[in-house]
């Protein structure tokens, strides 16, 4: 009977993606003096979800160092003006993004936590 719950899994996607997107934010931090660097993103939940597979993994930088040399899927350019040094990293606009992305990730772990209370009491152990 409860076997593929969608609101659970879509949830667990939803939380990996912002996930993954909160890395990406990040990266692009480091980044924000490197001559040459252009800030990178995520396309949005909405557009991937019927391809999200939930599995992102990391990018090793030496061997041993994780178990998987994948990176996240899907992850594109942003198209902004690059400053003198070709630097298109605006810290601001990171911030904002990361804001986000926290957002999205608190936004999923609600829907979790909602959909288990509704399954709890539905089973008469709410």
């Amino acid at each position: 009977m409860f076997t593929s719950l969608e609101i659970f899994r879509m949830a667990f996607d939803m939380a990996t993606h912002a996930s993954a997107r909160q890395s990406v934010i990040a990266r692009n931090i480091a980044n924000a003096d490197t001559p040459g660097y252009k800030a990178r993103d995520l396309p949005s939940f909405a557009e991937t979800y019927d391809d999200f597979t939930g599995e992102l993994s990391l990018r090793t930088s030496r061997a041993g160092h994780l178990t998987s040399d994948q990176t996240p899927a899907a992850e594109i350019m942003r198209d902004v003006p690059s400053s003198p040094n070709g630097n298109s990293v605006s810290i601001e606009t990171e911030m904002a993004k990361a804001t986000e992305a926290k957002g999205r990730h608190e936004t999923a772990l609600a829907i979790y936590k909602s959909a288990l209370d509704i399954l709890r009491t539905s089973i008469g152990r709410g």
